[in-house]
């Protein structure tokens, strides 16, 4: 069995220990009554679902690896409330070991999809982490939702749970703020209160990996404006709660016709959702944040959330660079180009790139911070300067590939089944192989590499990754607020201050 069968295939059977969850109950949970909808029709099972049955098994086997006992220290700590073994990815750091820890746990994940899944369960578990570890900015809104967050952030770590989150609001006029809109409820926003809770109605993007979640984690990330206080909330809710519609992007799954021709797409498409809310009714206990435009925005910003979560993300990425330098390598090995001067020169800028957002990764753990708390907090400064330059790295990596393969990525047989026709086989094991391998083995790495740079869920990482961090601007809005200016200007003021030299 090859390793990305290996990888994603459904476990069947209890791996783990000490009550850590695993696959098969993961997949259990998923066939809870969620209200799922794609290519005109409800979904039964997402499980079994063609577009969405891949990913979901690719996800059961992170949650086995992490129950494995084998990986035990890697994948997991000792909660303090119940003593038990329980997700790394909802460790809050004290140390500059505890972030390395992190980061490796995040890696094993990664590396497990191959970085191609962005929203695997450790991603939102940071930002929950964050938010517990400095509850005094919810606290802001009232002692309540402070208590209510550390709270809910103990159930998903010593629960296992696995949390997605929709925080931007739809594209409707963004030219208009959110409560100057032509309806009062498209934007998600609170509709009606209750002694039990509240009640939403609206719509929110961009849950990824929404439909395979426990929660959705249901805020916005936007500035928000006075008048906006409706909209201005950060509250829990379980993935199949009434009224709570997921509408998937078209989910590439469903036309991979088979695994060789759509190695990737077959098996590690997390899918996009589109979050609708019909009078969902949220009790107090999970919400955090309640018509409060400051804390709304102070969660993200005053918190080590935003670097906890993107501390995974950019292992995440550099684990997928590693894997798209890996493939270069092997493209370079089939077509015989692999000792030639002109592309080991190109070989070596995209190992350069990838190197620096390895560096850039490890360097938020060297620079961090631990505050007056105990709470340790990654370098915003390292993270920020990749991400701002994440989009336009990214791209030139992809066109570095490009260059490399030349016509060898679409000069392929039309399917898999081309393998099975004696006729065609004969010519295809004569003119397609290559030097250091029989055809197949050939043409497997090269639908792997168009499957990664050129096919629908190809394209789709490319946007992916250029609008990860947000806009530019924003991500780069970051960057400023995080870099030492008084320092650069210090040193400018301390060259103007120095003393005339005579002659």
């Amino acid at each position: 069995m090859n390793v990305v069968e290996n990888v994603s295939r459904m476990t069947t059977h209890a791996s783990g220990s000490a009550g850590l969850r695993t696959g098969a109950e993961y997949l259990e949970s998923l066939r809870d009554g969620r209200q799922v909808f794609v290519d005109g029709e409800k979904v039964k099972d997402v499980t079994t679902h063609p577009a969405f049955a891949g990913g979901a098994r690719s996800l059961a086997n992170l949650f086995d690896l992490a129950a494995a006992p084998e990986n035990r220290e890697r994948m997991t700590f000792t909660s303090p409330k119940t003593g038990q073994p329980v997700w790394r990815a909802y460790q809050i750091p004290k140390t500059h070991a505890d972030v390395k820890a992190k980061r490796l746990a995040a890696e094993a994940w990664a590396e497990a999809t191959f970085g191609l899944m962005g929203r695997t369960p450790d991603h939102v578990a940071g930002f929950f982490a964050g938010y517990a570890a400095t509850p005094g900015v919810f606290a802001a809104g009232g002692q309540q939702f402070a208590d209510n967050v550390v709270k809910f952030y103990e159930k998903l770590r010593d629960t296992h749970q696995y949390v997605s989150y929709a925080i931007v609001p739809p594209q409707i006029d963004r030219s208009k703020p959110a409560h100057q809109q032509t309806d009062p409820t498209l934007y998600a926003g609170v509709v009606k209160e209750t002694d039990g809770g509240i009640v939403m109605s609206g719509a929110q993007q961009l849950a990824t990996a929404g439909l395979y979640s426990d929660y959705i984690y249901l805020s916005c990330i936007h500035p928000l404006q006075p008048g906006d206080e409706n909209y201005a909330n950060g509250v829990a809710i379980p993935a199949n709660a009434p009224g709570v519609k997921l509408y998937p992007r078209r989910a590439f799954a469903n036309v991979a016709t088979n695994s060789f021709d759509y190695p990737l797409t077959s098996r590690f498409d997390e899918v996009d959702c589109f979050v609708v809310l019909d009078n969902v009714f949220v009790p107090w206990e999970n919400v955090f944040i309640y018509r409060n435009t400051q804390v709304c925005r102070d969660q993200w910003w005053k918190t080590p959330a935003h670097l906890y979560g993107n501390c995974q993300a950019q292992a995440r990425y550099a684990t997928k660079l590693r894997f798209m330098a890996g493939l270069a390598k092997r493209m370079n090995e089939m077509t015989g180009n692999d000792s030639n001067p002109a592309v080991q020169v190109q070989m070596g800028e995209l190992a350069s790139l990838i190197s620096i957002v390895e560096n850039m990764l490890l360097a938020q753990e060297v620079a961090a911070k631990i505050d007056k708390d105990g709470v340790l907090w990654p370098s915003g400064t390292a993270l920020y300067s990749i991400m701002a330059l994440q989009s336009e790295l990214n791209s030139r990596m992809l066109e570095i590939i490009r260059e490399l393969t030349g016509a060898a990525m679409i000069t392929l047989p039309s399917s898999a089944a081309d393998f099975d026709n004696p006729e065609m086989s004969a010519d295809i094991e004569r003119f397609m192989r290559s030097s250091v391998s029989d055809a197949k083995t050939r043409v497997a790495v090269m639908r792997m590499a168009w499957d990664f740079i050129g096919s629908e869920m190809g394209a789709r990482h490319q946007q992916y990754e250029k609008f990860y961090g947000g806009a530019s601007f924003l991500v780069k809005a970051n960057m400023f607020r995080s870099f030492d200016f008084k320092r650069a200007t210090g040193m400018v003021d301390d060259a103007l201050a120095l003393p005339p030299i005579g002659r």
